[in-house]
């Protein structure tokens, strides 16, 4: 009867594995709990990739953001932009190189790198940009190389189906870019003079660019990283990645 349990027991446990088989299972009291969630999260990624019919997960690229803008100078002629269905590529390369966690109080932050991102989008502007009338649109392109990101995440318990769940209670991101290639392309009404102006301004001063960028992107990525998050915890109970196994 003994031994019956014992094989009942591990059944049990490699069948509830099985079920998770996007994760990797990791141990609380383990001294390197942390390099396991590491190992865990890029387990994690590279099911997504493929796509999880489970969580409702299926390719995650583009990455699809409606729009952010920007605006430089103030008054009647500030230079003021805005970039619409922008579309990112590459985002799903991204690998998780350190996770730092307090899992008594369900803090976490992923430290990931991402090689490259390429992305699209239309573009409309108003006003003067280098002494010349800018207002128009037409295509934006942008090429982002050697990006890196934290993500902190701040969860607390909660019972559901009779196990343990997270609820998701805060997000905070920021990232940097090393080397930024950007430009518009087919400006309404053909103004190559428009388009020069606005490429030459746009490479000279990426890095500025895209901290005008910044507090609406990260806005943005915030969003979609907590609806993510969400799914995850509201179909994956805690036991399934974190356990504490008695010695």
């Amino acid at each position: 009867m003994y031994k019956f349990l014992i094989l009942f027991f591990v059944l049990q446990t490699a069948s509830a594995q099985d079920e998770f088989y996007y994760l990797k299972q990791c141990d609380k009291q383990d001294p390197n709990v942390n390099k396991c969630l590491q190992r865990s999260a890029n387990v994690l990624l590279q099911h997504i990739n493929y796509g999880i019919p489970e969580l409702g997960l299926s390719e995650p690229e583009p990455i699809v953001i409606d729009e952010i803008g920007i605006s430089l100078g103030s008054g009647p002629d500030g230079y003021r932009a805005s970039f619409r269905n922008i579309q990112a590529y590459g985002v799903s390369n991204l690998t998780i190189t350190q996770v730092r966690s307090d899992i008594p109080s369900n803090q976490f932050q992923f430290t990931f790198y991402i090689p490259k991102i390429s992305a699209k989008a239309q573009y409309e502007s108003s006003g003067i940009l280098i002494l010349v009338p800018a207002t128009g649109g037409g295509d934006y392109w942008g090429e982002y190389e050697g990006v890196k990101a934290k993500v902190y995440i701040k969860a607390t318990p909660t019972d559901k189906y009779g196990r343990t769940y997270l609820n998701l209670d805060q997000v905070k991101m920021d990232f940097s870019v090393k080397n930024i290639k950007m430009g518009v392309d087919n400006v309404h009404n053909g103004n190559t003079v428009i388009q020069a102006a606005l490429n030459l301004f746009i490479n000279t001063n990426s890095q500025e660019l895209l901290k005008e960028m910044k507090p609406a992107l990260k806005k943005k990525l915030v969003g979609l990283i907590s609806n993510f998050v969400h799914t995850l915890f509201d179909n994956i109970p805690y036991d399934a990645w974190i356990v504490s196994q008695e010695y």
